[in-house]
């Protein structure tokens, strides 16, 4: 009678051995159950690069669109039989100096682009603002529409190699044009409102155009990884706007947000005052 207890407390034992018991997972901040496999890892925060010499970059751009003009009117000459490279046809000549060309008018744009964020012109008077900030869309303009219009009108060469050839720098405009234009320009005043009114650092993703006050903003919620500096250099890194949601919390006013903070702050459930 013993023996047949002492093996059914046994297997019992074994059995609870087998099963252990179901852990319960809380988040330490709501107090709530969560899943496993559901908390998320802390996320990667790393320093940003320094905010750089405008001075330079102006230098660097101004260097390389001259080379995007200087291509251009080696793409010209070839058309006029002035150069001729022998070991290559014609359409490849002009073909490689057009691309060329491109790569120029796209980096110093970037690097026009970015000095404009680090040190930004006034929006006092808004056609100079927008033409300093869009210099190098007219750059663009400036090296491939004289190669079209010569290439239109040009009678003696070849209809198949000029056709190709238009057809390659309208590509190549459209790029560059693209490439080159301001989507998110940046005042002097927007900037100077921006880092009166937030103290301390920011926080932004690797891709995107704000910046956030809260590194647990919602908005960031799929960011495996942040970047953290001051208002400078989060702009320097063309993160021109700050985040609705951040605003909204942190009640923030006359600073340029990326969309309505009224809505985010209702989004939020925040109360506002009428």
């Amino acid at each position: 009678m013993h023996r047949i207890c002492f093996i059914i407390l046994k297997k019992r034992g074994m059995k609870n051995m087998a099963e252990p018991k179901k852990k319960t997972i809380v988040s330490a901040s709501s107090g709530k159950e969560v899943k496993p496999g559901s908390v998320k890892p802390a996320k990667v925060i790393k320093e940003a690069a320094p905010v750089g010499n405008a001075t330079g970059l102006r230098i660097g751009a101004v260097i390389l669109w001259i080379l995007a003009i200087a291509f251009e009117v080696l793409a010209i000459l070839v058309l006029f039989g002035k150069i001729n490279l022998t070991f290559l046809p014609m359409i490849w000549q002009l073909i490689i100096f057009l691309v060329l060309d491109l790569v120029c008018v796209i980096i110093g744009a970037q690097l026009w682009k970015k000095a404009n964020h680090i040190r930004p012109a006034s929006e006092k008077n808004k056609l100079k603002f927008w033409l300093w900030n869009n210099l190098g869309l007219i750059v663009a303009a400036f090296a491939f529409i004289p190669f079209i219009i010569i290439a239109l009108t040009d009678k003696k060469a070849d209809k198949k190699t000029k056709v190709i050839a238009i057809v390659v720098a309208i590509i190549a405009l459209l790029i560059g044009g693209l490439a080159s234009y301001e989507w998110n320009p940046v005042s002097q005043e927007q900037l100077d409102a921006a880092t009166a009114t937030i103290s301390g650092n920011v926080y932004w993703a690797p891709f995107g155009h704000v910046y956030h006050t809260h590194q647990d903003c919602q908005a960031l919620n799929q960011s495996e990884s942040l970047t953290v500096g001051s208002v400078e250099e989060a702009v320097a890194a063309s993160r021109t706007r700050l985040c609705k949601f951040c605003a909204a919390r942190d009640d923030i006013a006359g600073v340029v947000t990326d969309g309505d903070v009224a809505e985010a702050a209702a989004e939020l459930e925040i109360p506002t005052g009428d």
